[in-house]
């Protein structure tokens, strides 16, 4: 079980950080993309703090489990948000989909950690 949990918390965080320091850094096509969605500059910019955050919590999770849990269930609520930030905007299913996996991979990774508690 631990084995499992460890291979999806370093991808989530891997993919967490890569999609949280554009965010973090203001990026203007990041900027662009999200405004679309009715999403400031500023609060962008606290999303991918907490993506960020979020990351490094799965990699501390590795080794202290409860903190592991409690990021992948903070990421989990995000992409929750993110897909309803999409449904809201009407935005295509294709472009609702990366937050749909993470949201899941998520949501699977804290459901892992719990059981290995």
């Amino acid at each position: 079980m631990f084995i499992a949990t460890a291979v999806l918390s370093v991808l989530l965080a891997l993919a967490f950080a890569g999609a949280g320091f554009p965010k973090a850094s203001g990026k203007e096509e990041m900027a662009a993309q999200l405004g679309r969605l009715g999403v400031s500059a500023g609060f962008m910019r606290v999303i991918g703090a907490l993506e960020i955050i979020g990351a490094v919590g799965l990699i501390a999770g590795l080794w202290v489990g409860v903190l592991g849990v409690a990021a992948a269930i903070g990421l989990a609520l995000l992409m929750a948000g993110a897909v309803a930030t999409h449904v809201k905007a009407r935005d295509a299913a294709k472009g609702s989909l990366p937050s749909l996996v993470l949201l899941v991979l998520s949501a699977v990774t804290a459901a892992l950690g719990l059981a290995a508690l």
